[in-house]
């Protein structure tokens, strides 16, 4: 009789380095992981450029800013005085016989001066008292990356301070400064003081100041309007390009907040004649006030 015999099935050998076949499921998390963590990696990298263009560059222009002031008071103070002194006799010789004094004539009102700024050079001060008793810009020559970055810049064939035309500033409202961040706070009537080497003007914003409505000037020019980035007639010489003629200051920036979609823009007049720095060197009522 017969008997089975039991066959012993040897073990399957087992060799340390090999590895376990790998599943479906560990290919899609080891895909995801790595999708993840680029996500992340390009999120911080976006972060640090937000930061950077709200903070940063807003320090860097603020020391722009000291620099500039600093440069633009010297170039002022090298500059010989407006009224320069009467030479008396010399010592010793006799006095004059006194003569009688005409009677006074009305001092003429001071022209513009003739200004030449090249480009990038401070050659102005933008006083806005609406935005703060203590607010004062340097205006640069241009408004290319590079002079914006230093504050307002002033647009290359436009007049100049207090000239017939349109005196045309652009400035960042997010970064670099922010000097126009709160533009759209300006109210019909508010003044706009532009200080020069030798000269105050006083400019007045557009518009109705009892009713707050800017799109009352006989001129037909808004006090304040939002446009396209491609309308650049708001810096012709009259604001709009109409038949209108005066001495005008626009303003330009962009809106909204935290976007480039639009232009928000400030027009007004100058109000009446320059003031001599010589005659009021802490600035016209308007500044004080």
């Amino acid at each position: 009789m017969s008997s089975a015999v039991d066959v012993e099935t040897p073990p399957r050998e087992i060799r340390p380095d090999a590895e376990p076949p790998r599943r479906r499921g560990d290919s899609i998390r080891t895909l995801v992981r790595g999708v993840g963590q680029t996500l992340i990696t390009f999120g911080l990298v976006a972060l640090l450029f937000v930061v950077y263009e709200l903070y940063v560059t807003d320090i860097l222009a603020a020391r722009e800013q000291d620099q500039l002031t600093q440069q633009i008071q010297e170039q002022w103070a090298d500059l010989p005085p407006a009224d320069a002194p009467t030479v008396g006799p010399p010592e010793g010789a006799p006095a004059p016989a006194p003569v009688p004094a005409p009677a006074p004539a009305p001092a003429p009102a001071p022209a513009p001066e003739s200004i030449q700024a090249g480009l990038g050079d401070p050659f102005a001060v933008l006083h806005i008292p609406r935005l703060g008793d203590d607010y004062e810009r340097v205006v640069v020559e241009g408004t290319a990356q590079v002079q914006l970055a230093q504050g307002p810049g002033h647009y290359l064939d436009t007049a100049m301070p207090g000239q017939e035309g349109n005196f045309a500033v652009a400035g960042h409202r997010i970064g670099r400064g922010s000097p126009f961040l709160d533009l759209d706070r300006m109210q019909p009537g508010d003044a706009i003081v532009v200080e020069t080497a030798s000269n105050w003007y006083v400019y007045r914003v557009l518009g109705d100041a009892a009713t707050g409505d800017f799109g009352t000037d006989p001129s037909g020019i808004p006090g304040l309007q939002i446009v396209h980035p491609s309308q650049i007639d708001v810096i012709a010489a009259t604001p709009g390009g109409g038949n209108a003629s005066g001495a005008y200051l626009t303003l330009t920036t962009c809106h909204p907040k935290y976007s480039a979609a639009q232009r928000l823009i400030i027009h007004a007049r100058l109000d009446g004649a320059p003031l001599s720095k010589a005659a009021a060197p802490d600035g016209p009522p308007a500044l004080n006030g």
